[in-house]
């Protein structure tokens, strides 16, 4: 049976069974949530813990493991391991930006898993790698790796003019 609850602290009347009147005393939940808001910030405080008191979630795996690395962040490692190879037996690749862009901005019908540009007067030369359509087309991460090696080596042998097998001796062998 729903009973309205009058606001007013202290007894109040009730019609209770047969129409007559019962004197019932309020109690302390019910004038509590009767009761206005304290006056307090009027900003949520911020929460320190989640609703079950736990604390704050963190990461699951901590940064050393390889899970903790995005796929955006393992394909850049194997680009830039790539490159720290080439520059051991190329020096002046130093001076070129390699870039790791997730498509590329496509006009024909095929997709390029690479792009170079020579330098410019105000900008460096540049190497880009895109990164989908080389993970598409590998199907695990070895492949991957060998994939993303193969597309620098063209490009850098782009860039410089020269064959793939002059710029890596090891180009198609793997």
């Amino acid at each position: 049976m729903w009973r309205h609850i009058d606001p007013r602290p202290g007894p109040r009347p009730v019609s209770g069974a047969g129409g007559r009147s019962l004197r019932v005393r309020e109690s302390y939940a019910a004038s509590v949530m009767d009761s206005p808001p304290p006056h307090g910030p009027a900003e949520p405080r911020p929460r320190h813990r989640d609703r079950h008191g736990r604390g704050m979630r963190g990461p699951v795996t901590p940064p050393q493991v390889p899970l903790a690395a995005s796929r955006a962040e393992a394909f850049s490692d194997l680009v830039q391991d790539s490159v720290e190879r080439l520059e051991r037996r190329w020096p002046q690749l130093a001076d070129v930006d390699f870039l790791v862009m997730d498509v590329p901005y496509v006009t024909e019908d095929t997709v390029p898993l690479g792009s170079s540009a020579p330098a410019g007067r105000d900008s460096p030369a540049r190497v880009v790698i895109y990164r989908r359509p080389v993970e598409i087309r590998a199907k695990n991460r070895e492949e991957r790796a060998l994939l993303v090696h193969e597309v620098v080596v063209e490009q850098v042998a782009e860039l410089l003019g020269l064959s793939p097998e002059s710029v890596d001796p090891r180009y198609g062998q793997e």
